[in-house]
């Protein structure tokens, strides 16, 4: 046999026994809050056709996509990215909708990264979209709701970091730059790495006022103070109302009462090019990246022929479940469960008891006595699996 057969390819992997248990609770504690929001549950195709999540959308570059085709020729992409999709389907089925929708879903992503980033290529997530609705309270429902995920797993070490799209489009807006330069200056802004942005400017002849903002915007980050100072860099009106609508923000995250969880970074800027306004990540111990993201898209439902306002978020499950396992935070899973070893003309009996167990809520495991096993080899075989074992037909 073919041995290579028996290995996943690299970016994915098996999962199952208790930890599969462990994610599937995971799954139940976060759905349960989503739904005590109001989100109704939906279901997209785990494929798509390729302009859905292209470029113009400004969702995952092509070469990151697992692309094929069906037989009739288009080109179709495992999905990367919710969001895409989420707006699409809100298109098709509510365009005459005027009033708020409220979605939630789960499954797989698909994202095809190089293993040398250490990185899945394939991770579940959850989240939530509301469409329709362009308020504060709508910005300020999805963080607080996501605290609330996060809190209902046994996480409580974690911080929701906040960000605003328009705050740096205002500035690049304002200094003159190119949608070509604006977009290198993103990604070594987002970087943190000052000394690229400066050469970047310098190279474009950017006037020192507009210089020194955007080498000021990689050093605000931190608590709400931090408002007050990006205010006092703001050049265009644009991003004016950025800092204004943080700030009202806040203020109805503080009606929540989870403003201890908050922190304001500006020089976070999503690679996904559809947010408009406020952006958010979560962050926790143990785990190098980001376990919730989101953040407001406007204008992304108009690529579909909807004109609707949206705002959402995805939980990253793997990431979520590394991060408790660090923190050695065990999930509440309370599965009964029951070994029922009978030997011949013992099966009725055994059946029986299966059945009563069944019907309190016990998980029975019938299993016919191998001949060639002793009785402490089951009893080795409950221990492992944490539960108890039963004899029928067999003498003490």
């Amino acid at each position: 046999m073919n041995q290579n057969l028996l290995h996943t390819p690299e970016g994915v992997r098996d999962i199952y026994g208790k930890e599969y248990a462990g994610k599937l609770k995971l799954e139940e504690l976060i759905h349960g809050r989503l739904k005590s929001f109001g989100y109704q549950d939906i279901q997209t195709p785990s494929f798509e056709f390729f302009d859905v999540f292209s470029r113009e959308i400004g969702t995952t570059p092509s070469k990151e996509l697992y692309k094929f085709f069906d037989k009739e020729g288009n080109t179709l992409a495992l999905r990367p990215d919710f969001t895409p999709s989420m707006a699409r389907c809100a298109a098709k089925y509510f365009m005459e909708e005027t009033f708020p929708i409220r979605f939630c879903y789960l499954g797989n992503t698909f994202t095809n990264t190089s293993s040398l980033q250490g990185k899945l290529c394939e991770v579940t997530q959850m989240g939530a979209e509301l469409i329709g609705d362009d308020s504060v309270e709508a910005d300020a429902e999805m963080i607080a709701m996501l605290i609330e995920c996060l809190k209902s797993t046994g996480l409580s070490q974690f911080q929701v970091t906040i960000g605003q799209a328009d705050y740096f489009r205002g500035l690049c807006e304002a200094a003159g730059l190119s949608k070509e330069t604006e977009l290198a200056l993103r990604e070594n802004v987002s970087g943190k790495n000052i000394f690229g942005v400066e050469d970047l400017l310098k190279q474009q002849h950017i006037g020192e006022e507009y210089r020194e903002a955007f080498l000021k915007i990689t050093e605000l980050f931190g608590s709400v103070e931090v408002l007050h100072k990006a205010e006092g860099l703001v050049l265009s009106t644009r991003s004016l109302r950025a800092v204004e609508r943080l700030k009202q923000l806040y203020e109805r995250l503080t009606i929540y009462g989870v403003q201890q969880f908050i922190s304001f970074d500006f020089g976070m800027l999503s690679k996904y090019h559809y947010y408009t306004g406020v952006t958010f990540r979560a962050y926790t111990y143990g785990v190098g990246d980001a376990i919730v993201k989101g953040g407001r898209y406007d204008n992304l439902l108009k690529t579909f022929g909807k004109d609707a306002p949206a705002v959402g978020f995805v939980v990253v499950l793997d990431d979520l479940m590394t991060a408790l396992a660090s923190q050695k935070i065990t999930l509440p899973i309370q599965e009964r469960h029951a070994i029922l070893v009978y030997e011949a003309g013992a099966f009725e009996e055994a059946l029986a008891r299966a059945n009563k167990l069944r019907e309190d809520g016990v998980c029975a495991e019938l299993m016919f006595k191998d001949g060639r096993k002793a009785k402490e080899e089951y009893q080795e075989l409950a221990e492992r699996r944490g539960c108890g074992v039963e004899y029928f037909g067999m003498d003490d």
